[in-house]
């Protein structure tokens, strides 16, 4: 036997411990939830809930335990005293307590991301160990203390190299889910992810520099190292669009933690999905910071003085409502510092008193409770009074105030004065128009205001009694049985008894607008308006944020293009800490070199250093005489891409990134040449997978933000340039596009193309 594979022998003997201690626990959790479910509903409601409690418990260990399956053990450290440390996606102890498996958020697993051979400390060696599933197939050892004896070993047995790791996983054939680094993590990377969690980090960096990733494994290490306040308070994760949140649902599991929410700034509402975009100039428009001062300003201007205001009759008593009484009533109602609709209330009540007072001045005898109770109630009933009190202080929900202010000219003019003629023209729309991308932080802001319809106040103010009586209730049965703390609370006897769930608060923080997370983590973070920023800002008071982006890839008008600009005037200056990383991943050396002269030509900022892969090949470029031979070379191309990346397996991503004028024109004919190279059946089981999933893909620049393919037909560049609504976008787009492959970019194009730019 070689001394390699007397390596991969030993080592496999160590996975294998790893993974059966991993199935037993598997299996002891498994074996008590079907205890706690075998109990049945019989008992108490303390004893009911008490099972439900350890359910959940053993419910959500299973989760965790089953999604670290895949590549359990990556690393070994070896000490200078001859001891051994291997490094896991999760910590595991044996029965007797003794380690087997090092979580890698761990400080003990610190080294194996930050060691070097001139700051190395005790660690004398780091291994990497790849499995295919549950089979160790190659180790490779980077020796960090050159006079140690593992020098000579590890040389000796053919194990010792470098980056060998890495440079294999950025070869693998992309799927539709990003995996994770936490085998590959290098250490710019890994000092970002450990980083405190009470501050904003940035972390800006050029495509395939890792960011998304760092900023997931950033979220996993602050929930494993701030458990217990992070458990309370969830994370949020935010991304540019559905296909990306699809891409990236894998990793957090993958990772040891399930409990994260995430959205797109579209569908952070609850109840609310808008599914329509504005205009690029409407959507800077909307996203604009004066924008809430518009939203403000249409709220107040339903607080007013009627210019008619009804004299009522009680027992032929006439009762006037005056304008210095709304005054007064208004005042008053805005000094609560409620929402609208909530203040409204304190409105409403003080009104019907000046009134009933104006009915009482006006006897010649001090009138019994009785006499005043029926003059309040028929003041309450009467539609004039209604009317007159919903004029001066209109009760209102978000979406009606929104559809309102854009569907009136003249109310937009008044509410945003500083809009131009063109800008109003460009916003306005016809009345029940849907909701789009951008009215999403205007809705917020609008909500903030308004607070809960009135409708839904007043169920919610029943179904808050309802539950104040249920939890007195429980709080009473749980001292009558002696219980007045531990697992089992008043809370979850509650949701026991009216048939709830004990939820996760993932689940409870989807679901509630007003929910405040304790870290919030921001992708593509370059793309978000000052609108979008008070959104988020407001769901996070803390101010703990992860925030990843690129400018050079801002295509959004309203968009980041100066950090300290943007985060100076969120957070303050000093408040905020700004990481670059500077190593391209993804692309190969000849994509990342093409990209980045092209953006700098074009004045974009670029951090990426360099790309750690050559591939010859990566670059070819096609050219045809005119736009009628253009959709068949392009669609010639990508079916020989498919062929030669795409697998029956699912593995493997080829993307056609096109101008949005031909998005259309290309889809058929991508279709047809599929159909010829790859046969019917594969070409029609294409096409029946998911649009976030498939495996060969037509789309504009925007659809693809985020993501990463094997190989990249880019159809028409000139023409993507001259669609985009400004020059930097435009080239920030092409930048986005070109930068997506990890294997080959492909250009097709026409000859007036070529010659309208340059690349």
């Amino acid at each position: 036997m070689s001394s390699y594979a007397s390596q991969l022998e030993e080592e496999q003997r160590a996975v294998t411990r790893a993974y059966d201690r991993l199935d037993a626990l598997r299996a002891e959790a498994r074996e008590r939830l079907d205890a706690v479910r075998a109990a049945g509903a019989h008992g108490s409601p303390t004893q009911r809930t008490e099972r439900d409690s350890f359910a959940t418990m053993y419910e959500d260990r299973l989760t965790q335990l089953r999604s670290v399956e895949d590549r359990l053990v990556f690393g070994r450290l070896d000490d200078s005293a001859g001891g051994r440390r291997y490094i896991g996606r999760i910590g595991l102890t044996d029965k007797s307590h003794k380690p087997i498996l090092t979580d890698w958020r761990a400080d003990a697993a610190r080294p194996f991301y930050e060691a070097t051979p001139s700051h190395h400390g005790d660690i004398v060696m780091r291994r990497h160990i790849t499995l295919s599933f549950r089979e160790v197939v190659a180790v490779e050892d980077e020796v960090l203390d050159v006079h140690s004896d593992q020098v000579g070993e590890a040389s000796k047995s053919g194990t010792l190299t470098g980056e060998g790791a890495l440079l294999a996983s950025l070869s693998s054939r992309r799927t539709g889910k990003m995996t994770d680094i936490v085998a590959t993590i290098q250490a710019e990377q890994d000092h970002i992810i450990r980083s405190q969690m009470g501050r904003a980090v940035v972390v800006q960096g050029g495509p395939g520099t890792g960011k998304t990733a760092v900023a997931l494994h950033r979220a996993a290490y602050l929930l494993y190292t701030h458990r217990r306040t992070l458990e309370r308070s969830g994370v949020l994760v935010v991304g540019p669009s559905s296909a990306f949140l699809h891409y990236i649902d894998q990793v957090l599991p993958s990772l040891g933690e399930t409990g994260v929410v995430s959205r797109t700034i579209a569908d952070l509402i609850p109840g609310v999905h808008a599914t329509t975009f504005d205009t690029p100039r409407a959507a800077q428009l909307k996203g604009d910071h004066r924008m809430a001062n518009a939203i403000r300003n249409a709220v107040s201007s339903r607080e007013r003085v009627p210019a008619d205001l009804p004299v009522v009759q009680i027992s032929g008593i006439p009762v006037p409502m005056l304008a210095a009484d709304i005054e007064q009533a208004q005042a008053e109602a805005r000094r609560t510092r409620q929402p609208h609709n909530k203040a409204r209330e304190t409105f409403v009540k003080s009104m019907i008193s000046a009134m009933r007072v104006r009915y009482e001045e006006q006897l010649d005898y001090t009138p019994d409770q009785d006499e005043i109770n029926r003059a309040v109630s028929l003041l309450r009933m009467n539609d004039k009074v209604r009317v007159a009190l919903n004029l001066a202080w209109l009760p209102m929900t978000g979406p009606w105030l929104i559809d309102d202010m854009f569907s009136k000219p003249d109310k937009l003019r008044r509410f945003a004065p500083w809009l131009s003629d063109e800008d109003v023209a460009e916003l306005v729309r016809p009345k029940g128009s849907p909701l789009t991308r951008s009215d999403v932080p205007l809705l917020d802001e609008a909500l903030e205001l308004l607070g809960d319809d009135p409708k839904v106040a007043a169920r919610r103010k029943r179904d808050e009694a309802r539950a104040k009586e249920a939890l007195q209730f429980a709080q009473d049965t749980l001292a009558q049985n002696g219980i007045g703390n531990g697992l089992v609370t008043s809370q979850m006897l509650v949701d026991q008894i009216n048939g709830d769930d004990v939820e996760l608060t993932a689940q409870r923080a989807g679901r509630d607008r007003e929910w405040v997370y304790g870290h919030i983590v921001v992708d593509e973070a370059q793309e978000l308006t000052a609108m979008d920023w008070r959104m988020l800002m407001r769901r996070c008071p803390s101010r703990s944020f992860t925030i990843v982006g690129d400018v050079a890839q801002t295509s959004a008008l309203g968009g980041t293009r100066s950090w300290p600009k943007t985060m100076n005037r969120l957070f303050g200056r000093g408040n905020w800490d700004l990481n670059e990383l500077t190593i391209d991943y993804r692309n190969p050396q000849e994509v990342s070199d093409l990209a980045g002269r092209f953006a700098e030509a074009q004045g974009l900022y670029i951090s990426t250093v360099h790309a750690v892969r050559r591939i010859a090949d990566a670059v070819t470029r096609t050219v045809v005489p005119d736009r009628g031979e253009l959709a068949a070379a392009a669609a010639r191309e990508a079916a020989d891409l498919a062929k030669r990346f795409v697998a029956k397996d699912g593995s493997g991503r080829v993307a056609m990134i096109a101008p949005e004028s031909l998005v259309n024109t290309l889809r058929p004919a991508v279709a047809a040449a599929l159909a010829d190279a790859l046969g019917a059946d594969e070409a029609a089981r294409i096409a029946d997978q998911e649009p976030w999933d498939r495996q060969v893909t037509v789309s504009g620049t925007e659809e693809v933000k985020g993501l990463e393919y094997d190989a990249v037909v880019l159809v028409e560049p000139s023409l993507i340039d001259q669609e985009s609504p400004s020059r930097l976008v435009a080239a920030a787009d092409l930048y986005v596009a070109m930068t997506r492959p990890t294997q080959r970019l492909a250009i097709v194009r026409t000859s007036m193309d070529e010659k309208d730019l340059e690349l």
